[in-house]
Parts: structure tokens; sequence; C-alpha cells
């Protein structure tokens, strides 16, 4: 699978707007800030490819870019953001459920803050994908922010947060540096190979 053969396809502002192809669907989730956009630049290795909010809560869509002419990269609004109005907040709330109530989701990316706990959102969002029985990847980012002593205990408090399995697939991360790239595109294959 080349992740660098990447084009973006559509942005949908409604379920008339799902792909509806037949090609796996990889949705990243996360929160406004927790640096989506940059994991995604990450993967496909290019700069300004999902592009980079310049305040938080700017992705109002579910944006389709196709990989390799195999799968989609599904990137979703990110939550949790105060700022945006009540209206907007339920506006997207519906998306997403449209979204995952729709069969099209193939695994989930779920991507969170390895410096911090998860939040409710983050918990929230994870129980949706639990709910709608898709599998997961959770993608821990901002590890170059970390020191290396605090990994263990940071991840073991994802997962034990999250409710994750000792085996469920985590990759701690960071979209800065690139570090762990390789076992995030294996973890990615292996997801996509068992769909």
């Amino acid at each position: 699978m080349d992740y660098r053969k990447a084009e973006f396809i559509k942005s949908a502002a409604d379920p008339s707007g799902f792909i509806r192809d037949g090609l796996p669907q990889v949705a990243f989730a996360g929160r406004s800030n927790v640096g989506k956009s940059s994991v995604i630049n990450s993967i496909v290795q290019r700069k300004n490819f999902a592009r980079v909010g310049s305040s938080p809560g700017k992705t109002a869509h579910i944006n389709y870019f196709l990989i390799d002419k195999k799968f989609y990269i599904v990137d979703l609004p990110g939550y949790g953001y105060a700022e945006v109005s009540k209206a907007e907040r339920d506006r997207w709330g519906r998306l997403m459920e449209a979204y995952f109530a729709s069969g099209l989701v193939t695994l989930g990316v779920q991507i969170v803050d390895l410096r911090h706990k998860p939040s409710a959102d983050d918990i929230t969002m994870m129980n949706w994908f639990k709910s709608a029985g898709i599998d997961t990847v959770v993608v821990a980012n901002k590890m170059d922010k970390c020191k290396k002593s605090e990994l263990p205990g940071n991840v073991a408090r994802v997962r034990e947060t999250l409710e994750l399995s000792e085996d469920h697939p985590l990759v701690y991360y960071s979209a800065v540096t690139n570090s762990e790239r390789e076992a995030l595109l294996l973890a990615l294959d292996g997801a996509l190979e068992l769909a």
C-alpha cells in the first residue's frame, strides 16, 4: 500500500454526501486540538494535505481522502471545542451518528493526546465505535512532548481510561517527527486485511 498516493475526493455536510462505492473507509476521530490533521499529513507524507485549521473546530464536514485507490481515510469533525455554537455541535452530532449508523466504516482510528488522560469526549467517541461494532486502532499522539520515562505510565492510563484490552492496537506517535509511522501503517494494513 502506497500511503503517499493520496488525493482529496470530497467533503460531506450531510448523509446524502457519504461515499458508498464499496471501498473500505477508515474513520479518523479526535479532539479538535489533538493533531488529527497533522497525523493524516504525516501518514501520507504531505505537509498541508489535510488542512490544519487555524483555530480548532474548523473541520465541520466529513472529508474523504482516497489512498492508493484502495481505501479512504475519512477525517471526521473534531470534537470537544467549547467555542462552537450548540446548534453547530448538534449538527455535527447528527452527522456523526448518521455516519456511524451507515455501516460504511471499516475501521476507526481514535487519536488521543498521550500527555493527558483521555477526556469524556474521547470516551464517548470510543463508545460510539464500540457500539457500532467497529474495530479501532488508538493513536496516542504528541509523544515528542513526553519524556521517555513517562511513556509506559501514560500508555497504561490511555488503555485504562478507554477500557482497552492489553492486545488492543495502540500506537504512540509523533506527527511532528513521524516517529512510529511504520508501526501505525502496519496496524492499519493489518486491520484492513482483516476487514
